[in-house]
């Protein structure tokens, strides 16, 4: 799967894998996924090129490979979108029930999968690592 050429990648946004919420859930937290969760929680914090037309996962994708970061996902039918199962060998349910993989961009939480969201430049794009409350330990609306 050929990604874009450099002289392609025009456009520049910033990414940031986060997982602080793990740091205060430490006893949720499969033992032997210790070894993954940085002291202060930030696994990734870069800015990126990107070419015009690629959406948030295309960047995660290429920037997990290129810094040689361990990420799983998979493709879901019933949303059209892929699925961020795990970053840096943490999955969803590694720290509780409610636990997974979330993303913002430039403050908002998209309802709709990272694979539809297509970047325009700029913008700041976060995964988080939830815990609980599906997403309102790191910020989100209270699903209703």
């Amino acid at each position: 799967e050929d990604g874009p050429s450099p002289e392609e990648m025009t456009m520049r946004c910033r990414i940031r894998i986060l997982c602080e919420t793990i740091l205060d859930n430490m006893d949720k937290l499969d033992p032997a996924k210790t070894p993954y969760v940085p002291e202060d929680g930030v696994i990734l914090d870069v800015e990126v090129p990107f070419a015009p037309g690629e959406t948030v996962i295309d960047v995660l994708k290429r920037t997990c490979e290129q810094k040689d970061l361990h990420i799983e996902y998979s493709w879901t039918p019933l949303y059209d979108s892929y699925y961020v199962e795990g970053i840096n060998h943490l999955y969803e349910f590694d720290c509780g029930f409610e636990s997974g993989w979330m993303y913002k961009v430039d403050g908002w939480f998209p309802n709709y999968g990272c694979s539809a969201y297509e970047l325009q430049g700029g913008e700041e794009i976060v995964w988080y690592y939830t815990c609980k409350g599906l997403g309102t330990d790191v910020g989100a609306e209270r699903m209703e």
